[in-house]
């Protein structure tokens, strides 16, 4: 086709260009195009690659006396019905009148271009159809389904051995090249498109990296000028102090000065006339007073301030300390990220309600990890909905200073969300990035099981972490013993204490000392330290079933919730009672007692009820509860949230997070894959995880919860 194309425009040209030029001028025609214009007869277009292409045969060229040419068959037709009385007939494409010679249309003159046009486009279609190199003129096939080219004669009809080839879609090697050089000339626009966007995004860059740098350059300016600003403010200061220490003595000085010349002159007055003295009466009153004037003149003869006058930089290390921090002013920073290598990954199970985390990871252009921060970051949070009506979830990025990047948020309930991050407004790698939120909350991490082993556990019922050290102790009821575990719920000791026997110790708490539990069996209260020795121990003899213990360590009390009195008793560190809360009637089985944060009384038996720490009452959460479960164990966490494990009807059981502000924020516990059976004692770590004592499991479980 090329080809073709490229002799037509050659010949053209060389007919075109003028006797007097040096310049070949070429015209540049489709090949159809060239066909319909040049090559095909005009009265018969309806004909068109049927019988309407000019020939050596039927269709002929005849050129006509207006210049025109038209096939002989066309020719024949319009004479037969036009020439009978006047021997002429109009052109069919400009009408003029056409003498028809003796011989008849056929004796017309040929159309010479026409037939040097139609042997040149013959010989430029046996050039660009391809033939067998062993049978000559044998055009090649091509098979799209194999990518083949074959030749029939050489292959006998079929070009594999499949007995499928019917199947196999076969078309003239000639179409082929035709096919594949459109493919090719689409992929080269496409690329081309490819680039040109690419070439706009670099300019685009260029742009903001013009705009970056006139802004640092604007940054840069204005923090010199504001520094120049000061450095001319301290020294006009010190001007105005030497101005002013030099204006004192100067002062002092010209006084002098003015003292000493008024003296000077009272002399010099009283000294006139002395020779014309006779008297020797007055020469003498003369002669004394000058001497006390002799006197006073000596004490003005020294200057009463003097000329001494300084300036010091160097008393201290100001100007180094300015050289020092002038050196460290400002900083240049620019980054090789390139976002579309960063890739980003979701941190473990997204829960409702509960801190998500996703962490991204920067590259450079040669696709090497960055070792530094600094990027500008922008992440955006949205649900997956039908609606059109979104809102993107806060987030908060943390830049790690060592080339990655964490991502938090928080999904306020189940559903599909996607998360888009960028760098430098443009997405990174694979965004957005789709997940899943679940609203069940399933533990971390199991410790524990029936027994009397040292992993073992037999009838846990209590709870308790040391905010200093984040050690875990868990009351083991059944073993008499006290369980220590760290963080990580990896097991460290057992303590023993004679306050823990007789299987009976429902309460404990850490004090500022040590460990404190409560005997419902022997009513007494035991404070111990961390390896099992008593400290001290105490009763009351109003206690009929302490089952609960709780210290407020601002203060030194204990607090003890006796659910057979129905109250709870405050004592001091020294075991003193001080009031108590509540009386017969103001709680139902209290199960748990704590001190928030602000040092409010914090109850739980079917609701949760708050006192000031004077044992006033205040109010009541989740008062909805009432006589449809009971609560097991309650805690605060340092954000004064409160935290309560509670066990319902048809065996409900769950962890719930209270807030003041809002009485019921969620059930963030429900254990979907672990159930919890029976949750009593509860606990919460500085890093926003609870740990839940299961008793009906024998074990403790931890989770997260905000």
């Amino acid at each position: 086709m090329e080809s073709l194309r490229y002799a037509i425009q050659t010949r053209l040209g060389e007919r075109m260009v003028s006797m007097n030029s040096t310049l070949v001028e070429t015209v540049s025609i489709n090949y159809e195009d060239f066909n319909e214009s040049f090559l095909t007869c005009g009265t018969c277009l309806y004909r068109l690659w049927i019988g309407g292409m000019y020939d050596g045969n039927e269709h002929t060229p005849k050129l006509l006396q207006c210049s025109h040419t038209v096939c002989l068959h066309c020719l024949t037709r319009i004479a037969a019905n036009h020439t009978r009385d006047t021997n002429s007939f109009r052109c069919p494409i400009c009408r003029e009148l056409i003498n028809v010679p003796r011989g008849g249309v056929s004796a017309l003159p040929p159309s010479f271009i026409v037939n040097q046009l139609l042997d040149l486009m013959s010989r430029q279609r046996r050039e660009v159809i391809p033939k067998c190199s062993v049978h000559i003129n044998q055009e090649l096939l091509f098979c799209e389904t194999c990518d083949t080219v074959f030749c029939t004669r050489c292959t006998d009809g079929s070009h594999n051995d499949a007995t499928a080839s019917c199947e196999h879609t076969i078309i003239p090697f000639s179409i082929a090249i035709k096919r594949m050089s459109e493919i090719l000339l689409y992929k080269a626009n496409e690329c081309i498109s490819k680039l040109s966007q690419a070439q706009e995004g670099v300019t685009r860059e260029l742009q903001r990296l013009d705009a970056a740098k006139e802004n640092c350059l604007d940054q840069v300016n204005a923090t010199f000028q504001e520094i120049q600003t000061m450095l001319d403010k301290r020294k006009q200061e010190m001007i105005d102090a030497v101005q002013t220490a030099a204006g004192e003595k100067r002062k002092v000085l010209e006084e002098q000065h003015a003292l000493i010349e008024c003296e000077k002159n009272k002399v010099e007055q009283e000294c006139q006339g002395l020779q014309y003295q006779v008297e020797v009466r007055n020469i003498t009153q003369r002669i004394e007073s000058l001497t006390e004037k002799l006197d006073a003149a000596s004490s003005l003869g020294e200057p009463r301030e003097n000329a001494f006058l300084t300036c010091e930089f160097h008393h201290n290390d100001s100007i180094k300390s300015i050289e020092k921090y002038m050196a460290q002013l400002g900083k240049v920073r620019s980054s090789t990220t390139f976002p579309s290598l960063c890739s980003a990954k979701l941190i473990g199970t997204t829960i409702a309600g509960i801190e998500s985390e996703v962490t991204m990871t920067t590259l450079d252009y040669h696709g090497e990890l960055r070792k530094s921060g600094g990027d500008p970051v922008q992440a955006e949070v949205l649900p997956v909905t039908t609606d059109n009506v979104t809102t993107s979830l806060p987030v908060t990025i943390t830049d790690c200073e060592d080339g990655t990047y964490k991502i938090h948020f928080r999904a306020p309930k189940s559903g599909r969300y996607g998360i888009t991050i960028s760098v430098f407004d443009r997405l990174i790698k694979d965004m957005p990035l789709y997940f899943d939120v679940t609203e069940h909350n399933n533990p971390l991490q199991i410790y524990g099981s029936r027994g009397c082993g040292k992993d073992e556990f037999m009838q846990p019922v209590g709870i308790a972490i040391d905010e200093r050290d984040q050690i875990i102790y868990v009351l083991d009821t059944g073993n008499s013993r006290i369980k220590v575990l760290n963080s990580e719920l990896e097991f460290i000791n057992h303590v023993y204490n004679e306050g823990l026997g007789g299987r009976s110790c429902t309460g404990i708490a850490v004090s500022n000392d040590g460990l404190v539990v409560v005997n419902w069996r022997s009513k007494y209260v035991t404070e111990m330290d961390t390896s099992g020795t008593t400290l001290k121990s105490f009763t009351y003899n109003a206690f009929q079933e302490p089952i609960d213990v709780a210290v407020d360590n601002s203060y030194g009390h204990i607090l003890v919730a006796d659910n057979g009195m129905s109250c709870v008793y405050v004592f001091d560190s020294e075991g003193k009672i001080l009031f108590q809360v509540g009386k017969k009637g103001t709680f139902k089985l209290i199960s748990a007692v704590t001190v928030s944060l602000t040092g409010e009384i914090i109850v739980a038996d079917t609701r949760v009820q708050i006192f000031s720490a004077k044992g006033d009452y205040v109010e009541t959460l989740y008062d909805e509860g009432k006589n449809k479960g009971r609560y097991g164990g309650i805690i605060t966490d340092t954000e004064n949230r409160i935290l309560a494990s509670r066990s319902e009807q048809k065996g409900r059981n769950y962890v719930q997070l209270l807030s003041r502000n809002d009485k019921l924020l969620q059930n963030v516990i429900n254990s979907n894959e672990n159930k919890l059976k029976r949750p009593s004692g509860i606990a919460v770590t500085s890093d926003n995880h609870v740990i839940v004592v299961d008793l009906g499991n024998n074990c403790i479980k931890k989770y997260r919860y905000w």
